[in-house]
């Protein structure tokens, strides 16, 4: 067989796959700008901020809720994209400030035609009714501690589907908090005296390897947090502990006098399909070929 001139044998490419992980907000270029082609995504936001501690750790905040979670990974639509996409990928809500504030919501995440909204901040500890309750987001904060029941924040908000998180906890009535909602559950209510679990959070592997994202933070005083960067709840008079970066968990609420906890940041991972030259001998119009296509790399 006739190879350009070049003695040896022909080569087969080996196909691979292209991941493009984004940690802060950025610029994705498509491998082969000029062909149009579908890619997996993974865009998961900033989770919520959890709610403030009152004085002398007699009360607790609830915990923030997970950055919503949207992926087309494994099994779902994919993208078809060409060409170059800003890349948003959204900070952690702040905590709520001392003493009766509820936490801040995250920061979305954005890839092409793809948001995911930010996680819902947890509700402040005795605080006006309003401030008690959970804050509606990607996944809702869960609630903080009042003298009645208060609620969660609603998940999934804005609508989409599927959807991209769950419902924060419930709190009030004692001194613990909910726990915050996460990508694959509810955060839980108080038990007790005890603060709500976080929600579970999802696990992914477009990147080769499986990670959980967006867990819920726990609710004060002993919730527990929720697998994907979650923060726990505070134990008495304790403090909680923030959402972990780039996983878009929510924070843990606070019990110890002073503001909640920060929200983790979001991530966006964007996955495809690529062409990898292997090292070996190839024909002149081969290495042309995949020269002009932008595939030839080694």
């Amino acid at each position: 067989m006739s190879n350009g001139g070049i003695i040896g044998p022909v080569n087969d490419p080996i196909t691979t796959t292209l991941v493009t992980s984004f940690t802060a907000s950025g610029t994705y270029n498509y491998p082969n700008q000029a062909t149009p082609g579908e890619v997996d995504y993974l865009v998961v936001a900033g989770g919520g901020g959890s709610g403030s501690g009152y004085p002398g750790g007699v009360a607790g905040g609830g915990g923030g809720g997970a950055g919503g979670y949207r992926t087309s990974f494994p099994g779902g639509t994919k993208l078809t994209v060409s060409g170059s996409y800003p890349i948003i990928v959204g900070g952690g809500g702040a905590g709520g400030v001392y003493i009766n504030s509820i936490g801040s919501n995250g920061i979305d995440s954005s890839f092409s035609t793809i948001t995911s909204a930010g996680g819902g901040g947890g509700g402040a500890c005795s605080g006006p009714p309003v401030q008690s309750n959970g804050a509606p987001g990607g996944s809702g904060g869960g609630a903080g501690t009042s003298g009645t029941p208060k609620t969660g924040g609603t998940g999934n908000t804005p609508p989409v589907s599927p959807s991209q998180g769950n419902n924060g906890g419930a709190g009030g009535g004692s001194n613990a908090g909910g726990g915050g909602g996460g990508a694959g559950g509810a955060g839980s209510a108080i038990s007790g005296c005890t603060g709500g679990p976080g929600g579970a959070g999802s696990a992914n592997s477009i990147t080769g390897s499986s990670v959980t994202y967006a867990g819920g933070g726990g609710g004060s005083f002993g919730g527990a947090a929720g697998p994907g960067g979650g923060g726990a709840g505070a134990t008495a008079g304790g403090c909680g502990v923030a959402g972990t970066a780039n996983t878009g968990g929510g924070a843990g609420g606070q019990s110890a006098q002073g503001p909640g906890k920060q929200g983790g940041p979001g991530i966006v991972i964007v996955s495809a399909p690529g062409t990898k030259v292997v090292s070996g001998v190839w024909s002149l119009s081969e290495q042309y070929n995949f020269k002009k296509a932008g595939n030839w790399t080694s």
